[in-house]
């Protein structure tokens, strides 16, 4: 019996193989594509000795995304093949406690982006948008500081509360929900705090890219207007294509993680499998518009996919 519980006894089925296949190759092209985006960004720094507002952001947002794919991929494949492993104290704990900050830290920093972009490109009258127009680039190490400390709270936040629950679980007796109910109502303001929290980075996120969008198309419009149909216009249809293209991710990503915070995975669950897809793919596909976005990461990532397919044909 002690043989079928030890960590080291694979869980291997068709179902669980194909989920650790699917994921692997979707972690892989995420974390390919965000590590270009800080090589070429580290690259800029060391050759200008400095780095703009967005090229900080660009950065945290490559390196935060980079390292959420591989410690999600870690703790997704312990839980698939090797879930005794995580069993242990403490183990679980702290794969859950650092995927929590490191998440937390991708969707403030893309918080961030969008304020970012909205403020700079965005056109309005208004005095207190106009003040944050000119103040933006020396509040961005801030925010950035801000975004880092926030998530650090809810890694630390979530370390505990894994903890505590799985001391509840071994310990507890009697209905489970009636365990589960206890639970809730003892950890309520830190429940609250982090879904406030996380509520604040999405309502920045997409009003931001909302009041873009609406710029966007306020000023396209005025160009239709004057007949002044030229390249500025095509920019500005391209650019409202990305931004649509970002909010139905955005959404996506975001019903699938309060999905992800209101169920667990129990057992085969394809339904869940396809929210942790989509969650996985998120970091890799918003990066890869945002180097479509970027012409010097457009170059290098054309550059890059040529070399690969010239040593393919050589082969």
């Amino acid at each position: 019996m002690e043989a079928c519980h030890s960590p080291e006894q694979p869980n291997m089925t068709i179902y669980n193989a194909m989920v650790v296949t699917i994921v692997t190759l979707e972690v892989s092209a995420g974390m390919w594509i965000n590590a270009l985006i800080v090589s070429v960004i580290c690259i800029a720094w060391v050759k200008k000795k400095t780095l703009n507002s967005n090229e900080k952001i660009l950065l945290l947002l490559g390196c935060s995304r980079f390292w959420y794919l591989c410690i999600s991929w870690i703790y997704s494949f312990l839980s698939v093949i090797y879930p005794n492993y995580l069993h242990i104290h403490p183990r679980r704990q702290t794969a859950e406690g650092v995927q929590s900050f490191l998440n937390c830290s991708n969707l403030c920093v893309t918080a961030c982006l969008c304020g970012f972009y909205c403020i700079k490109i965005a056109i309005f009258r208004n005095s207190f948008f106009i003040y944050l127009k000119v103040k933006i680039d020396e509040l961005v190490p801030a925010l950035l500081l801000g975004s880092v400390l926030f998530s650090l709270a809810i890694g630390i936040l979530s370390y505990n509360i894994s903890d505590k629950l799985q001391c509840t679980n071994s310990t507890g007796s009697g209905n489970l929900w009636k365990v589960k109910f206890q639970m809730v109502e003892q950890f309520f303001p830190i429940y609250f705090f982090t879904g406030f929290g996380y509520a604040t980075v999405f309502m920045v996120a997409m009003f931001s890219a909302l009041l873009l969008l609406f710029s966007l198309w306020r000023h396209k419009r005025n160009m239709q207007t004057n007949s002044m149909k030229d390249l500025s216009m095509d920019a500005h249809i391209k650019a409202m294509k990305s931004i649509l293209s970002f909010l139905a991710m955005y959404i996506i990503n975001c019903t699938s993680f309060i999905v992800t915070m209101i169920y667990e995975a129990e057992g085969e669950n394809p339904a869940m499998f396809l929210v942790y897809v989509c969650l996985f793919a998120f970091p890799g596909v918003h990066s890869l518009l945002l180097i479509f976005s970027n012409p010097k990461l457009e170059k290098t990532l054309l550059r890059v996919l040529s070399c690969v397919r010239c040593k393919v044909c050589l082969r």
